[in-house]
């Protein structure tokens, strides 16, 4: 069973490791993730077939990582492990169906269950569908049947690396058709609606106050806070700062 662990804490990420490693040869580590847009980064290159993920992490939270690679349709499973005992975010990463919600520090016990839990789940072939229906869709309900999954793609997955060349392999067309067919069908160009997508979520954040101000910038795929301000005031016309301030 090949495993990746997100955790930010380098000792809390270490430990875990040595403790599963300690359960059998059966159980392989292929990567460690110290924030949650690198771990959704290697979960699309490693395809493991669990990941032990912390809720909090810089750049991309444990729950919102998950629901990006659900929207891959990969069969990843996931096991959160959490220092906090919260019914609303234990809720949450019910309905997204995780394996495991357990509290640190993880026991060994806990550990051989969760896992032969999840070997239950693999052998069942257990495979989660990309995203269908979405706000995007809304937006362009006459599009090409590819199109509408690569704009459930982005939609669910935008906090973390999307690439032209990414998506057009994951649709099984060439990067020039993908290209071809998205200008066409959404009349502008895949990077330019992207970067347009991501200030439209940033915005929303900064309304909804859903995370902290200095920490919107990762939560919709950016990870360099003054190229996010430069974005931000090319789409908008304004600084985060100045639009803040009219808010």
């Amino acid at each position: 069973m090949k495993i990746l662990i997100a955790e930010d804490e380098q000792r809390t990420r270490q430990g875990m490791c040595r403790l599963i490693r300690s359960l059998g040869d059966e159980y392989e580590i292929v990567g460690q993730a110290s924030n949650g847009q690198l771990a959704l980064e290697m979960i699309l290159q490693l395809h493991p077939d669990v990941v032990f993920v912390d809720i909090k992490m810089p750049f991309l939270d444990g729950l919102s990582m998950v629901r990006a690679v659900r929207a891959h349709g990969l069969q990843t499973e996931f096991i959160v492990v959490s220092a906090y005992a919260d019914f609303g975010l234990a809720q949450q990463s019910i309905s997204l169906d995780v394996a495991g919600y357990l509290l640190k520090p993880l026991t060994r016990e806990e550990a051989e269950t969760v896992l032969k839990k999840v070997a239950g789940r693999l052998e069942g072939r257990r495979r989660y569908p990309a995203a269908q229906a979405s706000g995007l869709r809304e937006r362009y309900p006459d599009i090409h049947p590819l199109i509408a999954k690569a704009l459930d793609i982005i939609e669910s997955g935008y906090a973390g690396k999307i690439s032209q060349k990414e998506l057009a392999a994951e649709l099984g067309i060439s990067p020039e058709y993908f290209s071809y067919l998205f200008a066409k069908n959404i009349n502008e160009n895949f990077s330019s609606f992207l970067r347009n997508w991501r200030i439209e979520q940033a915005r929303r954040l900064y309304q909804t106050g859903e995370c902290s101000r200095k920490d919107v910038p990762y939560r919709v795929g950016f990870s360099d806070t003054k190229y996010f301000n430069k974005v931000f005031r090319e789409v908008t016309g304004k600084t985060p700062a100045e639009y803040l301030s009219e808010s």
